[in-house]
């Protein structure tokens, strides 16, 4: 499916024509570059690269250099592969207006990282309710964790305590609100995974 790379500005709230107070997210989409254009005969299958976000010139390996250059243009910091385009070229350029107001798109982006978050955080346990019952400093643990002796060992996949976010999230029909194209930016209903200033890919 045909898409777009874009940076998340932030969040704010506009109201609808009801009068409802809708929160939404401002993404910055492209505008972005054909860098390569991959085809079933020479590369085994279709699919259009697009290239966003500059980067500084020494920061880049040559062989990108020549690749941007074949392009037609400068150094760039995100690289994506989509299908679905028709009739485009080396060196074209896409932008927001790839989407229209009232369509839905789907969101890729890379969570927050919250670090090593215990299971109260990061599992929604509800820890130890009454804590007058001798409990002492033990209302946020995760308690047993396995069976006894057999099977002698913790099962895969036990919600324990851990490494939280940092991954990478799919947030599916998000309902276009507006498109601002003079400055390449679309307002998303509801939030999108990451950082302001983070990188996502938006797809139709």
């Amino acid at each position: 499916m045909p898409g777009i790379i874009g940076k998340k500005i932030g969040m704010t709230s506009i109201y609808s024509a009801e009068g409802k107070n809708l929160p939404c997210t401002l993404v910055e989409c492209g505008p972005c570059v054909v860098t390569q254009v991959k085809t079933v005969e020479k590369d085994g299958y279709s699919a259009v690269q697009l290239a966003y976000g500059d980067k500084k010139e020494k920061n880049t390996p040559k062989a990108l250099k020549g690749h941007f250059k074949k392009a037609g243009t400068s150094p760039k910091a995100k690289l994506v592969e989509f299908d679905g385009f028709e009739e485009v070229n080396l060196g074209d350029e896409i932008n927001v207006t790839l989407f229209e107001e009232g369509e839905f798109v789907d969101v890729v982006g890379t969570s927050k990282g919250k670090g090593f978050q215990g299971v109260v955080k990061r599992h929604n346990f509800r820890g130890v309710g009454d804590a007058t019952h001798g409990q002492h400093n033990r209302l946020r643990a995760p308690g047993s964790i396995g069976a006894a002796s057999y099977p002698a060992r913790v099962f895969k996949g036990m919600k324990m305590a851990g490494q939280m976010g940092n991954e990478r999230v799919k947030v599916m029909n998000l309902k276009v609100l507006k498109v601002i194209e003079e400055k390449n930016v679309l307002v998303v209903k509801g939030s999108v995974p990451g950082p302001k200033g983070s990188y996502v890919i938006l797809e139709k």
